[in-house]
């Protein structure tokens, strides 16, 4: 077995069952390139994902704290899809994916990571992006560093409001 070290993760891990939601906690922060917030709608938010699949991994959440889809208000699911909708169109103008998934983890089971506050994934794919490295390696690799992905997706966002 080969043995991948990443001790910042221990930060993470020694406090994760102390961490507030971050889907709350982020957005009443002023600190939006920071955290990574994309841009802020009346209902509901985009932002980088900070552990992403791909690059351009975008999460969209309410700001009421919910952790059900089918409890979201008709304003929140139609700006929670405007909004997705939109970043597509922001995505593919500035990284030119093939395609797209789509997806909302409901529950500890479902892989939802913050089970109490429910959030659309959006991930980008390309032809070739799982490759050798996690089928082998058990290791993703990245190829743009998150800020940069954040900058250039900001830059494009602008042009579309």
């Amino acid at each position: 077995m080969h043995t991948l070290f990443a001790p910042w993760r221990m930060a993470y891990i020694s406090q994760a069952d102390k961490i507030e939601c971050i889907f709350c906690a982020f957005p009443r922060e002023d600190k939006d390139e920071e955290r990574l917030i994309l841009v802020r709608g009346e209902e509901c938010f985009v932002m980088l994902n900070a552990f992403p699949y791909n690059p351009g991994h975008l999460m969209i959440a309410p700001y009421r704290h919910t952790g059900n889809y089918d409890d979201l208000t008709n304003d929140e699911l139609l700006e929670m899809n405007l909004l997705a909708q939109k970043c597509i169109k922001v995505i593919r103008n500035a990284m030119s994916p093939q395609g797209f998934n789509l997806g909302v983890n409901m529950g500890k089971i479902a892989g939802a990571g913050f089970e109490g506050h429910v959030h659309l994934h959006l991930v980008p794919r390309w032809n070739g992006d799982t490759n050798f490295m996690p089928v082998v390696g058990d290791v993703k690799v990245l190829p743009e560093a998150l800020h940069e992905t954040y900058r250039a997706l900001l830059e494009c966002w602008r042009k579309y409001e």
